[in-house]
């Protein structure tokens, strides 16, 4: 019985991965995401990555990343186990809610007058 079960496992992971389709024009080598768009992927090879392997990404502008526009700097609301992924430098600091990142897992903002991302 665990021996079915961890075979049906493998096969349910295994037929979930979608590889990518790769193409191979005038000394590049391309992969090719679920929209349709090549990524250039000829120094990945060279250095010995085998594009057969890779994944099919989602694609460009997949997730709708967040700016400042959508965050708040209301301190007083906000519950004390909060988690946050923070950021400061010498003269500013900042701190970015783990539970708007995990929707959209980037935030385009500024630190200063410095444009930065914060990725999760």
């Amino acid at each position: 019985m665990f021996v079915a079960v961890k075979i049906l496992l493998i096969v349910m992971v295994m037929s979930s991965l979608v590889f990518s389709a790769v193409i191979r024009e005038e000394g590049k080598v391309y992969i090719v995401d679920q929209k349709g768009e090549r990524w250039d992927v000829t120094q990945a090879e060279s250095i010995g990555f085998k594009p057969e392997g890779f994944q099919y990404g989602m694609g460009r502008d997949y997730f709708e990343p967040l700016d400042d526009s959508d965050l708040s700097g209301d301190t007083k609301s906000a519950p004390l186990n909060l988690r946050v992924l923070g950021v400061a430098d010498s003269s500013e600091s900042k701190a970015y809610s783990i539970s708007k990142l995990s929707r959209h897992e980037i935030v385009n903002s500024k630190i200063g007058s410095e444009p930065i991302a914060v990725g999760y």
